[in-house]
């Protein structure tokens, strides 16, 4: 039960409860001439796989950057290293073949492109970079330095 009391003729209305389970759709009852009429409006924006979420660790010895991306093969997925120490991920997920005799109940699987970039710290061996891509999750370590600790010298004390 909401909190927050609607103001949509008592349709439980995302805009104004975040608990909401139903989804304002603006397009509803309108008529698509379009290949695109039976897919919901919230397929037809491709911009959900551009938010690819990365998790970043650091280790004692290596900094860890893992995406889940499944359904992509490790042939559609790009990771490299710009100017400026700055690790870039990239690639693109192809949008399902659409048949005219085709009808769509709910597309919820997002297709288009991603890229997500990370600025490394100064302690990251650049040339050492690996990555691995296994069951739709790709992993990257970027290994570190090892941290020189100050040398430290006893002094005696005369008197």
């Amino acid at each position: 039960m909401s909190l927050i009391p609607s103001v949509c003729g008592g349709r439980r209305s995302n805009i104004f409860d975040p608990f909401s389970l139903d989804v304002w759709d603006p397009f509803e009852g309108f008529s698509f001439p379009s290949a695109l009429a039976n897919v919901p409006s919230s397929a037809r924006d491709t911009t959900a796989f551009a938010g690819t979420r990365i998790d970043w660790k650091e280790t004692p010895e290596a900094h860890v950057f893992k995406a889940d991306l499944p359904g992509l093969k490790k042939e559609e997925v790009k990771v490299e290293v710009e100017e400026g120490r700055v690790l870039q991920i990239s690639g693109e997920r192809s949008r399902e073949q659409e048949e005219k005799s085709d009808k769509w109940h709910r597309v919820e699987r997002s297709s288009g492109k991603f890229l997500r970039r990370f600025r490394l710290p100064e302690n990251a061996k650049m040339e050492q970079i690996r990555a691995n891509m296994e069951n739709g999750v790709l992993t990257v370590t970027v290994p570190k330095e090892e941290e020189k600790k100050p040398e430290v010298k006893s002094i005696d004390i005369s008197g």
